[in-house]
């Protein structure tokens, strides 16, 4: 097409200057600069003019034209920047809306998510096995009136207990001299498996009250226990956890469960153990394994802190040592287990005996035969190589605090902190 004026857009052609001189009075260049004319130039393009009126109309031109492009430019800028914005929103609902599904999960998988606790779950299961013929109506009706009494009394129906293992244990080591040099065993410690009430997350509770029957057994503690005579009930175990922390013991650890147990299906661990044995003035304390000690991730400094925490004072020559040592609350992420005593085999290596939650009465009853060969031992025995988790942590016993200790660890366990072994 034909050159267009810049200033009105018509198409002038060959005659685009005299066009504009004409129509617009511009003067390209110089000519007539000699005739003593006033020459005014643009100072974006260098085309001069004689009238300041049409030289401030052409700059005006000018600025529109610049100001529509870089307008085009604001305009796919803020489109951007709008996008964008929508972009991390949506982002952000969808990251918000993740973390509060991993939330619920955790909440869920730590019994925290108001689900009820002991008493709905148990009886939730019990209909299950009505539902599905395992179990006849009117047995549902006997467990739950059974259940209903032990919960309004806070004791421990004990339908999960057995008891006399460790005697069966000392027997069967007094005969067995094949591959064990010493062994050394807590005293009277009954074992406490899961139930239909607390499948799932009962474990440490169930572990305390393993702790507590040999401790009710061991007449150092009568004074500390005058008020415990009889195992807990799990929902009793959560209210005296709670009433530990009314009286200060470990307020952090009180807020990750927003300072209530009762009636969820909440998990404890070591701090929770520490702070209700602490509370009843019993002394223990936390120990860290933070990291494994030994090759192929596993921790031999663990079992040899236990090696000296049964021998110390049990250093004699008998095989067999039933010791007054109690037990000891082992706890790894996810799990907790109660270590009964420890072996020395002939080839020098270390066997802990643990008492597992999740193991049924069923399989511990083989373990009171007094034919036993040993093999049912297999549920207890843990070397070196079985026990691997990235981290353990322990409870140990060591006796009786006065009031004045009792304090003292309930400030100090305020920033409550646990012995790391290097």
């Amino acid at each position: 097409g034909l050159p267009e004026c810049p200033f009105c857009g018509e198409a002038a052609g060959r005659e685009l200057e005299a066009h504009v001189r004409a129509r617009h009075g511009l003067l390209l260049g110089a000519p007539g600069a000699g005739n003593g004319e006033q020459l005014y130039e643009c100072p974006m393009c260098s085309l001069t003019c004689t009238n300041i009126q049409i030289l401030e109309e052409h700059v005006d031109l000018h600025l529109e034209e610049h100001s529509f492009s870089e307008g085009g430019n604001i305009r796919d800028l803020e489109l951007a920047q709008w996008l964008q914005t929508e972009e991390d929103k949506q982002q952000r609902s969808e990251e918000e809306k993740r973390e509060r599904e991993e939330f619920k999960k955790l909440q869920r998988q730590y019994g925290l998510d108001n689900s009820g606790g002991y008493k709905q779950q148990f009886l939730k299961n019990m209909e299950r096995e009505v539902d599905r013929g395992r179990m006849q109506p009117f047995e549902y009706h006997k467990r739950k009136a059974d259940m209903m009494e032990c919960l309004a009394f806070g004791i421990d129906d004990g339908k999960t207990k057995t008891s006399g293992v460790i005697e069966a244990l000392c027997k069967y080591y007094q005969n067995e001299s094949k591959d064990v040099r010493h062994v050394w065993l807590s005293t009277g410690v009954d074992h406490f498996h899961s139930s239909l009430g607390d499948r799932g997350w009962g474990c440490g509770y169930r572990n305390f009250q393993m702790l507590l029957s040999s401790l009710l057994q061991n007449s150092l503690y009568n004074d500390c226990l005058r008020d415990t005579t009889l195992i807990p009930s799990i929902p009793k175990i959560q209210s005296m956890i709670e009433d530990a922390w009314r009286e200060g013991f470990d307020p952090h650890g009180a807020s990750h469960f927003n300072n209530r147990l009762h009636g969820s299906k909440a998990w404890i661990g070591a701090c929770e153990i520490y702070s209700l044995f602490t509370s009843l003035r019993i002394k223990c304390q936390i120990i860290d394994f933070h990291k494994p000690t030994g090759p192929m991730g596993t921790h031999p400094r663990l079992f040899e802190w236990i090696l000296r925490y049964y021998s110390t004072d049990n250093e004699g020559g008998a095989k067999v040592a039933c010791t007054s040592k109690p037990p000891i609350y082992l706890q790894h992420q996810g799990h907790s287990r109660t270590v009964v005593g420890i072996e020395e085999r002939k080839n020098k290596t270390l066997c802990l005996l643990l008492f597992d939650p999740g193991c049924p009465s069923q399989e511990m009853q083989k373990l009171l035969k007094q034919n036993s060969d040993g093999t049912s031992l297999k549920l207890l025995r843990k070397f070196v190589g079985s026990l691997k988790e990235k981290q353990y942590q322990i409870v140990a016993i060591d006796g009786v605090l006065s009031l004045e200790e009792k304090a003292a660890r309930c400030h100090d366990s305020q920033v409550l902190t646990s012995e790391k072994i290097p």
